[in-house]
């Protein structure tokens, strides 16, 4: 009954044509250290968009905001119409999270783990998506297992499986092919995109794979220090600071900051 209820949600909002996420002047800080400063930024529904920047440069801290996990020391968030410092209980089923730095009971069979968070969830016929997420991400030989011996790749295979048991509308994805093999980021890449074609979800995505960003993403924003320096399409970033592709983008942005030139193009 929840994926049910899920989709029709989905389709109701994707009719009103909303942005799946609205951030204004969202800052966090911690004691003295501000590690994100006065962000504001939208992502449409339906689209795929990148949180990109180097490392405390405030992606994690973004999403944990986003997530209901953190709560900021200024600024607001609206996450599929509701307002997700006073209704984030509306959101949170409609939504889901992987990150590879995040574990399960390491006691607990794969299977286990999975089943108690499809519980969690209200998804219905449990057995039936467990197993059709295992086939399709391919780890049907280690469902039996104890999740604390999996490798770091099968961990990560797991942890995008548990982020789309209940098919959210909403999917915060934290360097997801982190520690795959390249043919085994390739599968999961693809994976993501054809849910996200199937089903009209929005992601968001953090990651330091330019090529898995150019792939994945309609809109990349680049933060620096807690703060935007710069967003557009891929191809309009690639063309506006005058490179081959994001990467080079990237290492621009970056060297631009450590040599203290501004992170205009050309600079």
């Amino acid at each position: 009954m929840f994926t049910a209820v899920a989709s029709e949600s989905m389709r109701n909002f994707q009719t009103m044509n909303l942005n799946a996420i609205e951030v204004t002047k969202l800052s966090k800080r911690y004691d003295a250290a501000l590690a994100v400063d006065a962000l504001s930024f939208t992502v449409r529904s339906g689209t795929t968009c990148a949180l990109l920047g180097g490392n405390g440069a405030g992606k994690t801290t973004t999403l944990a905001m986003l997530l209901g996990l953190l709560l900021p020391s200024s600024g607001n968030i609206t996450i599929l119409g509701e307002d997700m410092l006073r209704h984030r209980y509306r959101v949170l089923p409609r939504m889901n999270f992987t990150s590879p730095y995040v574990d399960l009971p390491k006691r607990l069979t794969v299977a286990e783990n999975l089943a108690v968070y499809a519980r969690l969830y209200g998804v219905i016929g449990i057995k039936a998506r467990i197993s059709k997420l295992a086939s399709e991400l391919q780890f049907e030989e280690f469902l039996k297992r104890s999740y604390g011996t999996l490798s770091a790749g099968q961990r990560t295979r797991v942890s995008v499986a548990k982020s789309l048991l209940n098919e959210p509308e909403l999917l915060l994805l934290d360097e997801p092919t982190a520690s795959l093999d390249p043919d085994a980021g390739d599968r999961v890449r693809s994976f993501l995109i054809d849910y996200q074609k199937r089903t009209g979800a929005t992601l968001l995505l953090a990651s330091h794979n330019m090529p898995e960003v150019e792939r994945m993403c309609d809109e990349v924003i680049m933060l620096r220090a807690g703060r935007i320096v710069d967003s557009g399409t891929p191809a309009a970033l690639i063309a506006r600071y005058g490179r081959a592709d994001l990467e080079q983008v990237f290492l621009a942005i970056a060297r631009q900051a450590r040599e203290g030139l501004s992170a205009a193009p050309n600079a």
